[in-house]
């Protein structure tokens, strides 16, 4: 058997892009549609919500969702997040990667459409629902991460590896860009339907009853694409990684590539190395000899994600307040609450389509050729940068020049997917051993998103206005706008320092990358 395990391996790290791995990017990177567009469609309706449950009649203002109503809204997701990647990727490593890859798919199916069917006997009850529905959302999409980006590293040859998993990964973009999209269209059907005049001219009127509907249709369409992929996800076999490395069942890994992919096992055996059951390796993952031989490259992983994902996310949850704050959206009172969630997802999916994806596929072309430590470096480098253009000279960006200040902000996001939001999910699926990979990245991810809690939470309230007549409704004075940007600047620059732990896996096998390949000629030392 471990001739035959050697001899799997070695054939998928030298087989030919073929058909096979592009329906496996299709069938992953649905998931990271579903993730994204479930994820972020949240940040188009808060306002909506805040005006249609938290109007005060005879109030100034439309109504807004009180500062701990808005932060469980905005963060109660990333909470379930951090708990699906910690639980399925161990869930991934003990019973197998296909065995789970379905489960985390219905979940986020069955919670997409619950959030949209928050009832209750006033606001407390319908953001309770609401919450709770996203909480399990969040745990469905947490699963999908340390899973979809393990099998797609173990399909992969190692030529192309980095670009395979990026373009899974870049298909988060395309969900991003789609939620912006079909707000504008949901939006702008029911704005042409029930016409209504702004917050200034007729307060109460300004929101009619079907506005209503509008936040609940948008987050019910994220349940679409990943039902969609879930025959496909159920037909695919486990990866012959896992079977040979882990089940220790080489036969079976020859018979499920065999079925996939157009592999020549026999003519392989010149480059076979022997292997030992040793192989598998022997330590866990809380044990002395994991510290020392990838204690730093998880410190490594943990870090640059948990950094990376506190900008990440405060930056895109939070960009309507951003734009607000520059006076590119207009101001609440000018809108009815129809008309304020189409301006709101047109300045997003703008940003989306001129900074987002761009970045994503920059990085699918790139990264094997570039490598990881390279874009990564680069990408935190360059945020820092555009951080500073846009926080030192914040006031002349506040005082009309609109244009300038969306073009720095769209490459912010930019270099942010050219760069580290891309490697962060890729190299923890690279260079650690297979019986801890899925776990592995779920730490490496649920410190990622313990990053994006805090961005979340703590956006809303460091952004606030320094003078506390200017803050929002319910929240006390922070530190202003422009403080806030410098801030995550030097986040940006932490996330760059750290990035010199993290290994560089290009053009190497993962078992070369993960020292599996010396513990099998070396299996005393181990």
């Amino acid at each position: 058997m471990p001739e035959t395990q050697n001899n799997v391996l070695n054939a998928l790290d030298v087989a030919k892009t073929q058909w096979y791995h592009f329906t496996a990017i299709v069938i992953a990177g649905m998931g990271f549609f579903t993730d994204a567009y479930d994820l972020f469609c949240i940040s188009l309706v808060t306002k909506l919500l805040g005006r249609t449950y938290y109007y005060v009649e005879g109030a100034e203002k439309p109504g807004s969702l009180p500062p701990n109503v808005s932060a469980a809204v905005n963060g109660v997701a990333f909470c379930g997040t951090l708990a699906g990647q910690l639980f399925f990727g161990w869930l991934g490593d003990k019973m197998g990667r296909k065995k789970v890859y379905g489960i985390t798919l219905m979940i986020m199916v069955l919670a997409s459409i619950a959030s949209g069917h928050s009832f209750g006997h006033g606001p407390k009850f319908v953001m309770g629902t609401l919450c709770f529905w996203r909480f399990w959302l969040g745990f469905g999409i947490g699963g999908d991460y340390p899973l979809s980006a393990t099998i797609m590293s173990e399909y992969a040859n190692k030529k192309t590896r980095g670009g395979f998993i990026a373009a899974v990964f870049a298909m988060q973009g395309f969900g991003i860009l789609s939620g912006g999209i079909f707000a504008i269209i949901i939006s702008a059907i029911f704005n042409a339907r029930f016409k209504a005049p702004s917050f200034a001219l007729d307060p109460a009127g300004s929101t009619v009853p079907q506005a209503d509907y509008v936040w609940r249709i948008i987050l019910m369409a994220g349940a679409i694409p990943a039902a969609l992929t879930y025959y496909w996800r159920m037909k695919m076999p486990e990866t012959a990684r896992y079977t040979a490395l882990v089940a220790k069942n080489g036969k079976q890994a020859t018979a499920d590539m065999s079925k996939v992919l157009q592999v020549d096992l026999e003519a392989q055996q010149e480059i076979n190395i022997q292997t030992t059951q040793k192989s598998a390796g022997s330590f866990g993952l809380f044990t002395k000899e994991f510290l020392r031989r990838h204690g730093l490259h998880l410190l490594g992983t943990t870090t640059t994600w948990f950094l990376l994902d506190i900008a990440y996310y405060s930056q895109n949850l939070f960009q309507k307040d951003i734009f607000s704050a520059i006076g590119w959206l207009p101001s609440a009172k000018s809108m009815n609450a129809i008309e304020e969630v189409f301006k709101i997802a047109k300045a997003q999916t703008l940003i989306a389509l001129c900074g987002t994806v761009p970045g994503y596929w920059f990085t699918v072309f790139l990264i094997d050729k570039m490598g990881r430590f390279a874009i990564q470096l680069m990408g935190f480098c360059m945020m820092t940068i555009f951080m500073l253009a846009l926080a030192i000279p914040y006031d002349h960006w506040a005082k009309g020049n609109h244009v300038g200040f969306v073009v720095l902000y769209s490459l912010t996001f930019f270099f942010a997917n050219f760069g580290p939001n891309a490697t962060t999910f890729i190299v923890p699926a690279e260079i650690f051993p297979a019986r801890l990979r899925a776990t592995c990245h779920g730490i490496s991810a649920a410190s990622g998103k313990l990053g994006a809690i805090v961005g979340a939470f703590g956006f809303l309230y460091l952004a606030q206005n320094q003078d506390k007549t200017k803050t929002d409704a319910g929240y006390p004075p922070g530190i202003g706008m422009r403080n806030s940007l410098i801030v995550l600047a030097v986040i940006n620059l932490l996330g760059a320092l750290f990035t010199f732990l993290v290994p560089e896996p290009k053009g190497r096998s993962l078992e070369e990358i993960s020292g599996e390949d010396q513990q099998a000629q070396q299996p005393t030392q181990s």
